[in-house]
């Protein structure tokens, strides 16, 4: 295979990691609730019932971290209620990811 195949292959595989886990649910769904704007760990798990999803909370934070290491949602801040332990407020950090056709770089805006 020439260099250059190898490395267009390697950008296209980079992309596909880069995506593949977020286009599984619910992680796609809590992207989808976070582009309305920012909102906490509560409402979000709220929406996600209501979109019928039947999880454990220790799923969702599974979920919202994996997110967060991937650099697609970022804490917002804290919500203070109840003299509990703070919400996590969250929001979008990314909105879009691509590929320059180019240079085969990877991208994220």
């Amino acid at each position: 295979m020439p260099k250059w195949m190898m490395e267009e292959m390697g950008n296209l595989r980079a992309l596909m990691m880069t995506l593949k886990p977020l286009l599984v649910e619910p992680r796609r769904s809590i992207i989808k609730i976070l582009s309305e704007g920012v909102k906490g760990t509560n409402e979000i798990y709220g929406t996600l019932k209501g979109f019928g999803f039947e999880m454990p909370r220790s799923t969702l934070y599974y979920h919202l971290s994996a997110l967060e290491d991937a650099g697609i949602i970022e804490v917002a801040g804290y919500r203070e209620e109840g003299g509990g332990a703070p919400e996590k407020l969250w929001k979008l950090k990314v909105r879009k990811i691509g590929i320059d056709l180019v240079t085969g770089e990877v991208f994220k805006e």
